[in-house]
């Protein structure tokens, strides 16, 4: 009996394994890596000012940034032929101007981000979140030491006044810079006093107009003329060149509005194939690791409060801003344009 038993274990324990043996093999599939996303942008900031903080996401992140850069207006133009085919998943640009038009032409999309809301004041920010500002640059007066006396100088309109007859150097009133400014002019001090003071500034140039705001502080240096009008990162890059220049700053208009700044700033595209990526990359440029690098690259103010200004540019003082919203630079802009041809500033 007991042999008996004992054989048909064994049986059954053979059948057990056979039926193991004929039962298919399950196959294991390693899950691959994900790919890191590769990011577009268009930027109007030069290469040098923006690739090492694309290296930094980079190398934080892992996700990959490809860039075009070019001047504003091909890069709207650009996106807007594209139309849902472009490649770009934010623009970067200068000027409130710039940005404004961009939102208003419909190439960018509403971002809601705390971190951005958290990091860029109100008044640096599109009212509808389709762009944010980035960094700060101050459009002021640079003037001659030796040959401005001190009292001469108060505000953008006082340089209309007679006194500064033949000694005023002014750069095109074709570049938005200067465009921005007399837009601001016009919001703050309605179209007819702006109007006026930008044909007294006309009247008392010592000079024709310049291409860029180095050529116009050059003049100053040169004895043309006694002041100028520039953004505050062309003159800290003369100071870097020749740092015994007879050249020093003064903040205009610290009695009232205060000193007229502008920005660069970034939205993300309507089109854009990556926007979760493409906000969190805007977001980061925003943080106190990414406005470290703004304010040293070229410079600049950055927007973030909780990030001080260099030593070279925190040297140049301190000053009231005007706190009027960026973005009506680009609504008057328009306006601006027609009023500075109405007063004949080429």
């Amino acid at each position: 009996m007991r042999k008996i038993i004992s054989a048909l274990a064994v049986a059954s324990l053979v059948a057990g394994c056979g039926n193991q043996t004929d039962a298919p093999e399950k196959t294991v599939t390693e899950a691959k890596p994900t790919e890191p996303v590769t990011l577009t942008v268009y930027s109007a900031r030069k290469e040098h000012l923006i690739k090492p903080l694309f290296d930094l996401y980079t190398q934080n992140t892992g996700t990959k940034i490809q860039y075009i850069t070019d001047k504003s207006a091909p890069l709207l133009s650009r996106l807007a032929n594209e139309g849902e085919n472009t490649p770009a998943d934010m623009l970067i640009t200068v000027d409130a101007g710039n940005l404004w038009q961009a939102a208003n032409e419909g190439v960018l999309r509403a971002v809601e981000s705390d971190v951005l809301e958290k990091n860029v004041p109100a008044n640096l920010q599109d009212e509808k979140n389709q762009w944010f500002g980035l960094s700060i640059r101050a459009r002021t007066i640079v003037y001659a030491k030796d040959r401005v006396k001190e009292g001469e100088l108060k505000s953008y309109e006082g340089l209309a006044d007679e006194n500064w007859k033949g000694r005023l150097c002014l750069r095109t009133s074709k570049k938005v810079y200067n465009q921005s400014l007399v837009a601001s002019m016009i919001s703050n001090l309605g179209e007819e006093k702006a109007e006026e003071v930008v044909s007294g500034w006309v009247d008392n140039l010592a000079t024709d107009v310049f291409s860029n705001d180095t050529k116009a502080m050059n003049a100053v240096q040169a004895g043309q003329c006694d002041a100028t009008v520039v953004n505050t990162y062309y003159y800290g890059r003369l100071q870097k060149k020749t740092p015994d220049e007879n050249l020093a700053i003064y903040w205009p208009n610290q009695e009232d509005r205060g000193v007229h700044i502008n920005i660069s700033g970034a939205g993300v595209t309507k089109h854009a194939k990556h926007p979760e990526e493409a906000i969190e990359l805007l977001a980061w440029l925003s943080s106190e690791e990414a406005q470290k690098q703004f304010a040293q690259l070229n410079q600049e103010y950055p927007v973030n409060s909780s990030v001080t200004a260099t030593e070279e540019v925190k040297a140049w003082g301190d000053f009231k801003r005007d706190a009027l919203n960026v973005s009506e630079a680009g609504r008057l802009q328009p306006d601006a344009v027609k009023l500075m041809d109405r007063a004949k500033y080429r």
